[in-house]
């Protein structure tokens, strides 16, 4: 028998994991083909969010409310994930940078799990591992393999960041309100980051803002609204083990939309990535 969870439950996953997985397949599309810099890609993804989210709320609410004591942290962290995330695939590839990405957003939302001793059956951490074994078989370098540590850590450093975004929406009572208000306060960092930025070396194009307009105010704003409408319904073990699909999704879409092959590798990694996350759903 399998754990039970509802259906609208099990509809915003799917939906948010997609708008995840798009936002690389967006973010490689921009900067693989010079459309845009790293910095520029972020500063319109994350402000096209806040005006999508500013003008939801508005619509809804008839009023605009921001909080200026609150969601700083949750802002900050989004921030981070956000210009870090950008910056890592100027060099990275896509397979080994979604696999560190979400190898570090297990490993961190796990820990955090551990401590605040959320229940951890036999069946979780056996389809945990069988999942994980699945990224690995897909992702894992097949040839010649060398990566600049700088931009690894940068990925490493959008993991930590994601992983502590992910788990303070945990407290979300209004995901719509803390949604728009974590992006406003990114949006107030990413501004300030511009005395860090070389202006010489900014540049882009329409090509470039259409694809920062789509993770900005698509995928990143509905997306982050609905994992955050998800997060107070399920545990932190549970949201991480729902990520592993992401770099999956990533994959998939990459063949979709930027005719990459469909390999044998992807099809066994997607069947074990899939019974590891049915698996870790199973009751006693």
């Amino acid at each position: 028998m399998f754990a039970k969870i509802e259906f609208n439950n099990l509809l915003l996953a799917f939906v948010s994991i997609i708008f995840l997985g798009l936002n690389s397949i967006f973010c490689k599309i921009a900067l693989e083909n010079n459309y845009i810099d790293a910095y520029s890609f972020t500063f319109y993804r994350i402000v096209f969010a806040c005006l999508t989210l500013m003008l939801i709320y508005l619509i809804k609410h008839r009023d605009l409310k921001i909080e200026l004591k609150k969601n700083w942290l949750s802002g900050f962290a989004l921030f981070v994930y956000a210009i870090t995330f950008s910056y890592s695939y100027l060099s990275l590839d896509a397979g080994f940078g979604t696999l560190l990405l979400f190898a570090v957003v297990q490993i961190i939302m796990i820990s955090v799990a551990v401590f605040f001793k959320e229940n951890f059956n036999i069946y979780k951490v056996i389809g945990m591992l069988t999942a994980f074994s699945g990224l690995i078989y897909l992702l894992y370098p097949k040839e010649d393999f060398s990566v600049d540590l700088f931009y690894a850590f940068l990925m490493v450093l959008a993991g930590i960041s994601w992983a502590f975004y992910s788990i303070f929406g945990k407290g979300s009572s209004d995901a719509l309100k803390n949604t728009m208000d974590n992006f406003i306060k990114a949006t107030v960092f990413v501004i300030i980051f511009m005395v860090f930025i070389d202006f010489e070396t900014i540049h882009f194009s329409k090509y470039g803002i259409f694809y920062a307009f789509l993770s900005g105010s698509i995928t990143s704003a509905l997306g982050y609204l609905i994992w955050y409408l998800l997060l107070p319904k399920i545990e932190i073990n549970t949201a991480g083990i729902l990520q592993l699909l992401v770099p999956l999704i990533s994959i998939i879409l990459s063949v979709m939309f930027l005719d990459e092959l469909f390999t044998q590798t992807l099809v066994v990694s997607t069947i074990l990535i899939c019974i590891g996350v049915a698996i870790s759903f199973k009751k006693y």
